[in-house]
């Protein structure tokens, strides 16, 4: 068997591809999404086990889980401000904020409790605003984005099905950029949506099918997985300015460390794959 090392580029980067990256105590369940700590350590959110986040050190290594009896089917996992962690419990209809150690510090919704055009019906990801304000894709059985203040009280609902803009079929993640708009992936209209965080549509940025997770890195830039698969890196206005493949079977999570290496969760088989920046 061949030991070269794939590579591929995103815009001025170029990376070196690890696949099989993590090295997990016990098999992988089905791998949802994983995020990026401060301390450099990989949060990896995954369905149908008793282990629903499981942390590895920079080397791949596990070295914790948490989540347990807490978490019952992690959708998306993302940074919060002050090293808080935010997940979309999906089929328990929450959305829940941990500190760095998995202790639960803040939950929305009511738990097993689903409503319609309200939160929430299966939520897909949250992600916070640099004030704290708390935005939720709420894509499975609703289709509508909810804001929250910072203390969890609900400030706006905008979104419905259908195609035209700020409209959804199946809003599947969420992110806050620098500016403070809004952008939503909206998986069935191969599209990501930009909205100022009133709800006011802003722009459509197209080119994708299913888009699958939004990130963006320290320098704004806008990462976009879908199912090619591939990964598109955008500027922080849209232009398209690198693609690559760099997953087997597609990323359905993605997330980055201060190295500028890049982390995928992907789609079966499950891996968690590391994109290592080269330049």
């Amino acid at each position: 068997m061949s030991d070269e090392r794939y590579t591929v580029i995103l815009g001025d980067r170029r990376y070196g591809i690890d696949r099989k990256w993590a090295r997990p105590a016990k098999p992988f369940g089905f791998l949802s999404d994983l995020m990026v700590d401060g301390e450099g350590r990989v949060h990896v959110a995954q369905r149908g086990t008793d282990r629903p986040v499981v942390v590895f050190d920079r080397n791949g290594r596990e070295i914790g889980s948490w989540g347990e009896g807490v978490l019952a089917e992690p959708h998306y996992i993302n940074a919060g401000n002050g090293g808080a962690i935010l997940v979309a419990d999906r089929d328990a209809h929450q959305v829940l904020r941990f500190d760095r150690d998995g202790k639960l510090l803040q939950a929305l919704g009511r738990r097993h409790w689903p409503e319609l055009d309200a939160p929430f019906n299966h939520p897909t990801a949250a992600a916070e605003s640099a004030d704290g304000e708390i935005y939720v894709s709420d894509g499975y059985g609703n289709s509508n984005v909810h804001r929250f203040a910072p203390d969890g009280r609900l400030l706006a609902t905008w979104g419905q099905p259908g195609h035209g803009p700020g409209a959804f079929t199946t809003p599947h993640a969420i992110a806050v950029d620098r500016r403070g708009r809004v952008l939503v992936a909206d998986r069935e209209n191969n599209r990501v949506q930009v909205f100022h965080r009133d709800g006011t549509f802003a722009a459509e940025w197209g080119d994708f099918y299913h888009p699958m997770q939004i990130w963006i890195d320290d320098r704004g830039l806008v990462f976009v997985t879908d199912q090619i698969p591939r990964i598109s890196l955008l500027t922080p206005d849209g232009e398209l300015i690198g693609r690559c493949r760099g997953a087997i079977n597609g990323a359905h999570g993605l997330s980055g460390d201060a190295d500028g290496n890049l982390y995928l969760s992907e789609l079966p088989p499950q891996e968690v794959t590391r994109l290592e920046r080269l330049t």
